[in-house]
């Protein structure tokens, strides 16, 4: 059942390396570990292992969302400082948006690097 399940989430057709805003796929890990056959057949699973490479590869990409949401606060808090028009209520807020999403940005690439070697481990 869980193997029909997740072919309704497999790319059509032969398995996809390509990634969209550096996304990797959600079966990249069970792909490392042998687990995606021709045509993204999944071969077998075996349940508390293969669910936990399945369920790492969407806490990648969640993670590699909320990287991206990140830059999306810079560029926002950047907008708000110049248009700020220097006044100091203003300035100080644009300030804090922009540190705060460079210290989220700095979370989830370590969160990424950390999933990422998990993952791999746990994947071979």
């Amino acid at each position: 059942m869980l193997t029909t399940i997740l072919h309704l989430f497999a790319a059509p057709g032969a398995c996809s390396t390509t990634t969209f805003f550096g996304i990797p796929p959600w079966y990249k890990y069970l792909d490392a570990a042998g687990k995606i056959g021709a045509g993204c057949q999944i071969k077998k699973l075996d349940l508390p292992a293969d669910l936990t490479l399945v369920a790492l590869g969407f806490l990648e990409i969640l993670l590699r969302i909320a990287g991206i949401m990140a830059v999306a606060f810079v560029v926002w808090g950047g907008i708000q400082y110049v248009t700020s028009q220097g006044e100091p209520a203003r300035t100080k807020a644009a300030q804090g948006t922009i540190i705060n999403a460079l210290i989220g940005l700095a979370v989830t690439v370590i969160a990424v690097a950390l999933v990422s070697f998990i993952g791999n481990a746990v994947g071979k």
